[in-house]
């Protein structure tokens, strides 16, 4: 933790409880006496949007910094895919069959958590923090003996983040943006299962990012051949002109935990 023992001057959080023991008065009660920093309705200002942004992009930041966390592995893929157990629930055949995924994730996450733990390089497994292939991802880690991470997100239908992150990983954000930086600011990996507009929406992203050298290349692993060339004409998009036939090299199509973590294991960076 940061040491604000040599500090010259007092404490931030030693002002607020000062503040809480001044007489009541009009004075004190009104909106101006607040302490700016301890003044929700004044963050909450839209002009201070660019401060919430900042907070939002450095709170994660500095905890996973404590943590020495480093080095991430990225889980994305669908909410609405359930474990095996409850496949009865799924809303179609398509995602009853799909939950051989959320095994695949939960054992994919479990892999990477125990070989991180056997040679040091602290590779930690992050996902967006709810259900679905998410909680598989967070599960396997858990399962590994491990910490992991979750991203979450305020949604207008909240859904509570799943019960195997760890709790002193589980970030929550209101904007977009900013978590999307912390899904790629330390990706060695990116893991994308099947999903849904969010999981569409994050996997283009990413692969701009690459294809435009904003981004290094990492380890791009889509899992299940069969949905992503039915839902994408990755061939026709190259034909097209639109994206180059190189590109089409920035991903690798996998099928289970082991292939893609044999992926990893065979990377080299190129150049």
């Amino acid at each position: 933790m940061h040491d604000d023992s040599r500090r010259p001057f007092r404490d931030a959080q030693e002002d607020v409880e000062t503040v809480r023991e001044v007489p009541d008065t009009a004075q004190t009660r009104a909106p101006a006496y607040r302490l700016a920093f301890a003044d929700p309705e004044f963050l909450w200002r839209d002009e201070l949007r660019p401060v919430r942004l900042q907070l939002e992009l450095l709170k994660p930041e500095l905890v996973m910094k404590e943590f020495g966390i480093d080095s991430t592995i990225v889980l994305f893929g669908s909410a609405r895919i359930p474990e095996p157990a409850r496949r009865d629930e799924a809303a179609t055949e398509t995602l009853a069959e799909f939950t051989r995924y959320y095994d695949e994730a939960r054992k994919f996450a479990r892999l990477i958590t125990e070989k991180s733990q056997r040679n040091g390089k602290h590779h930690v497994i992050v996902t967006g923090g709810g259900p679905g292939i998410m909680e598989a991802g967070n599960r396997g880690a858990a399962e590994a003996g491990g910490v992991s991470i979750g991203l979450n997100i305020v949604l207008p239908h909240e859904q509570a983040p799943n019960p195997y992150i760890t709790p002193d990983l589980c970030f929550n954000f209101h904007y977009f943006g900013i978590r999307k930086m912390h899904f790629l600011l330390r990706a060695a990996a990116i893991a994308i299962f099947p999903g849904g507009f969010g999981t569409l929406d994050e996997m283009f992203e990413a692969l701009t990012l690459i294809q435009t050298e904003r981004m290094d290349p990492v380890p791009f692993l889509l899992f299940g051949r069969a949905f992503w060339e039915k839902v994408i004409n990755w061939q026709a998009l190259a034909e097209a002109g639109t994206i180059s036939s190189a590109d089409l090299d920035l991903f690798t199509f996998v099928e289970t935990a082991e292939e893609a973590l044999a992926v990893i294991e065979r990377w080299t960076p190129k150049g």
